[in-house]
């Protein structure tokens, strides 16, 4: 219990003081522990180190401002504990893996560090059980390990738009098993049948049939829809599969969305069969 209420206060300690200068020493005493102590508990928890923790939350909060105002960039790095245009330029780039003006001319969703908060309500999601013919979509492999961050590059470099020849079409991000390297492969593009633009660069990927179970994610917003997604995906592979009455099939999961849709919401599809009585 002592950790938890401490870092409760280490937290509250990081935002009252997120542009001033923070030190180890300051946030190991606000924990009541030793500094060593201290940071191998913080990085235990939330998988990263405080100062790490305090970049994030910084490149937030400029997140917000990016969209939101009108405001110089290079007014927002400073205003966001960034020395110069450059150093906050690079910050946000090295987090997101695109550019602040990339991001402002585009608003699309990013994975964010938001402010803690109380526990959100357990999820409870029913899915819709249903049988899908064989499919092809023409695809972008992934060069990122985040998902995520090839999301920012895929729609800040308007791929979508540029596979269809100019049309809004529903993008679809392909989670697939590499049986050779024993990995999970992740691609994003578009059906093959609308791919009528500039497909250089790309691959068909053929999708089989069979039984999905279909799930909508919760309503979000353009700040939280990222980590919804994951929270979605945590639910389903921890939660609802375990529970079911079907077996996961694990070889190609696909979700779906419209970024221009500014809906902030997208349906997972998990490939499963039922489960053998016995």
């Amino acid at each position: 219990m002592k950790s938890a209420m401490s870092f409760d206060k280490v937290l509250e300690y990081i935002e009252e003081n997120l542009y001033e200068d923070i030190c180890l020493d300051q946030l190991a005493s606000a924990a009541g522990y030793s500094k060593y102590h201290f940071l191998r508990l913080f990085k235990k928890t939330f998988d990263m180190t405080p100062l790490e923790y305090v970049r994030r939350r910084r490149i937030t909060e400029s997140a917000r401002d990016l969209a939101d105002t009108d405001e110089l960039i290079s007014q927002i790095g400073y205003k966001h504990g960034f020395n110069s245009k450059e150093n906050f330029t690079r910050a946000f780039q090295s987090e997101h893996h695109i550019c602040p003006s990339e991001y402002r001319m585009t608003d699309n969703s990013l994975k964010l560090l938001h402010r803690n908060k109380p526990e959100q309500d357990a999820l409870t999601l029913v899915p819709t059980i249903t049988v899908l013919e064989p499919f092809s979509a023409t695809v972008f492999q992934s060069d990122e390990e985040e998902p995520a961050r090839f999301w920012n590059k895929y729609n800040c470099g308007g791929f979508s738009k540029r596979l269809s020849g100019g049309t809004a079409q529903m993008d679809y991000g392909f989670s697939v098993w590499n049986f050779e390297q024993g990995k999970l492969d992740y691609y994003a593009g578009i059906l093959t049948e609308y791919a009528k633009g500039n497909v250089s660069g790309t691959i068909q990927l053929n999708v089989n049939g069979g039984l999905y179970a279909v799930f909508d994610t919760p309503k979000a917003d353009k700040y939280t829809f990222v980590n919804t997604i994951r929270r979605t995906w945590d639910y389903i592979m921890h939660e609802w599969i375990p529970q079911s009455a079907y077996e996961y099939l694990g070889d190609c999961d696909f979700e779906t969305y419209r970024e221009c849709s500014r809906e902030f919401s997208e349906q997972i599809f998990i490939h499963i069969r039922k489960r053998k009585e016995g």
